[in-house]
């Protein structure tokens, strides 16, 4: 039997899922080469609702190239590569998965 693995739940003051999944995807993005993180397990939630679970991305298995990085609604064929498509675009101010995001303590 394997030890069971470990979930680390992470707050944050955001109130709408375009923008957590945003900030899930800078995480990703920043934190990608740590192999002790599963980022394709990544689920969101609210507060209130923390059974209700929103899968980010896909991570579907591929033919001897690991997971599928790209979102969970993509269309077209799974790929290792991360994608573009998730994120919330510049023009509504908040970083897209391009950008990079600042993070400040209040």
């Amino acid at each position: 039997m394997s030890a069971p693995r470990w979930i680390i739940h992470l707050p944050t003051t955001l109130t709408r899922l375009d923008e957590v999944t945003a900030l899930a995807v800078a995480l990703r993005d920043s934190l990608g080469h740590l192999a002790v993180v599963d980022f394709g397990e990544t689920t969101l939630s609210e507060e209130d609702a923390q059974f209700l679970r929103t899968r980010v991305f896909c991570d579907a298995r591929l033919d001897g190239a690991g997971r599928c990085g790209r979102s969970v609604t993509h269309d077209g064929p799974c790929a290792a590569v991360p994608s573009t498509e998730i994120g919330v675009p510049a023009d509504r101010g908040h970083p897209d998965f391009t950008e990079s995001v600042s993070i400040r303590e209040r």
